[in-house]
C-alpha cells in the first residue's frame, strides 16, 4: 500500500470516528437538574435579578476604627486570663454517696 492510500484511509477513518463520537455523550439517566424548568423560566424572565444595593460601590467606613480593629487581632492581650472560677470535677471530700 502505497504512502498516499494510508494516509487517506487514515483521514477517511478519522472522519467517520468524529461522526460517530456523539453517540457517547447521550445518556439513558436523569440529570441533577431535572424539574427544575419553572424555576429555570423564572430566573430567565427576571429584570433585574441583583440587590439594588449591589452597585453601591462607595462603602462608607472609618478608617481609624478599621485599623484599631486590626490592630486588636493582630496583637494579642497582654497578660493571662484574669478569671476567678472554680471548677470542680469530682465529688467532695467527706461526702458519702450511699443511699
Amino acid at each position: 500500500m502505497s504512502r498516499s492510500k494510508l494516509l487517506l484511509v487514515l483521514l477517511g477513518s478519522s472522519l467517520l470516528a468524529g461522526c460517530a463520537s456523539d453517540y457517547l455523550n447521550n445518556y439513558d439517566t436523569m440529570t441533577l437538574a431535572s424539574g427544575d424548568s419553572q424555576k429555570t423560566n423564572q430566573l430567565l424572565q427576571t429584570v433585574d435579578p441583583y440587590n439594588p444595593a449591589s452597585n453601591n460601590t462607595k462603602i462608607e467606613g472609618d478608617g481609624a476604627r478599621s485599623v484599631g480593629v486590626v490592630q486588636k487581632y493582630k496583637l494579642p492581650p497582654s497578660g493571662g486570663p484574669t478569671t476567678n472560677m472554680t471548677v470542680n470535677v469530682g465529688p467532695s471530700v467527706g461526702t458519702s454517696t450511699t443511699n
